[in-house]
């Protein structure tokens, strides 16, 4: 990405577009007609989970009671994703066709870049987040991914938002979405992978991070084709916030972390040494801020070397938001989504 890919490099994109074979009047409406079903596939995903996953967790609740153990709750809600509703979503994804395109190796110079350049882009969107998240409940809100987080064993977490998540959650927003949808413009469908990727959470505590992500992760498919490496950018930032930031966070005495010591007590404990492990978190923090600050300045210094080409079948401006947002299955994915985010958000 710092240097331009030589044109034999360049990814299948004729420079001319393909409108000519249909009348554009024709053109624009099979262009409306594909992302209304991209986004009717959405919405079909998203009903099928969010149904399936009410009748396990009523069924949970049946056998064991109020104390459903957080693999379970997990199991609940992956399950009913992986195994049907994705799958049956894929009935309607594969009534548009996909844009053919030559895969390409990305170096781990260019790996390690980007991945670096997430973490600010992670932090800020959380940031986002929370304090719109607490702005309108009044402080209310709790973030039920995060207790459900630190409720679970790491091997449990490891499991189902380390490696099955991203597996998951790529090849559908990253390869069956922008593979579709990429003839139309990449950053038309870079953006439209993100967005429906950030509604997918239900949750504002996740959604500005999630987009954000998902403009990263979108760009780096378009570039390789090679769904491998937002993959692996996925499992490890999932892997961080899932598994090494809570095993991090139980080294240290809870009563610090919920503010329930008072600074008098905190100096005793700390010349006694029972203040848990702080050097590991110290540890971890400044790392973390170390490659947010990089990422920082990776951001600002490679902004122009993002490339971009033609797509073979470019939307004109003036048609992008009309032809990808304003349509039946778009209109119906958003308005689900939107409602059950704020429905989890004053629940």
């Amino acid at each position: 990405m710092s240097e331009p890919m030589p044109p034999a490099q360049q990814p299948q994109a004729p420079q001319q577009s393909q409108q000519p074979q249909q009348s554009p009047r024709d053109w624009w409406f099979t262009a409306h007609r594909r992302f209304s079903t991209i986004g009717s596939a959405l919405a079909i995903m998203m009903v099928f989970w969010i149904g399936l996953n009410i009748l396990a967790t009523e069924a949970l609740r049946t056998l064991l009671g109020t104390d459903v153990p957080a693999w379970a709750v997990l199991l609940a809600s992956s399950g009913p994703l992986y195994v049907v509703a994705m799958p049956l979503s894929m009935l309607a994804f594969t009534r548009v066709p996909v844009i053919r395109t030559r895969q390409y190796p990305m170096k781990a110079g260019e790996f390690i870049q980007i991945f670096v350049m997430c973490i600010p882009v992670m932090f800020l969107g959380n940031m986002i987040g929370n304090i719109l998240s607490a702005g309108a409940t009044d402080g209310q809100a709790t973030n039920r991914i995060n207790d459900v987080i630190l409720g679970s064993d790491w091997r449990v977490n490891a499991l189902f938002i380390g490696l099955l998540a991203p597996v998951c959650e790529e090849w559908i927003f990253r390869k069956e979405i922008i593979s579709r949808l990429r003839r139309y413009g990449e950053k038309t469908a870079i953006i439209f992978s993100a967005l429906a990727f950030a509604l997918f959470h239900m949750n504002v505590f996740q959604f500005f991070y999630a987009f954000g992500l998902g403009l990263m992760f979108g760009y780096v498919y378009t570039r390789t084709s090679r769904l491998r490496y937002s993959v692996a950018m996925h499992m490890l930032i999932n892997l961080n916030g899932s598994v090494l930031a809570p095993l991090v966070i139980q080294q240290i005495d809870p009563r610090i972390l919920d503010g329930t010591v008072s600074e008098a007590e905190i100096m005793r404990m700390a010349e006694a040494g029972n203040m848990g492990d702080m050097g590991i978190m110290m540890l971890y923090g400044t790392v973390m801020l170390g490659l947010c600050i990089a990422g920082i300045v990776l951001l600002i210094t490679k902004r122009k070397s993002w490339e971009f080409y033609l797509a073979p079948e470019e939307l004109p401006a003036g048609l992008k938001i009309r032809t990808a947002y304003a349509n039946p299955g778009v209109i119906a994915y958003l308005l689900l989504t939107v409602m059950l985010t704020g429905w989890m958000l004053f629940a």
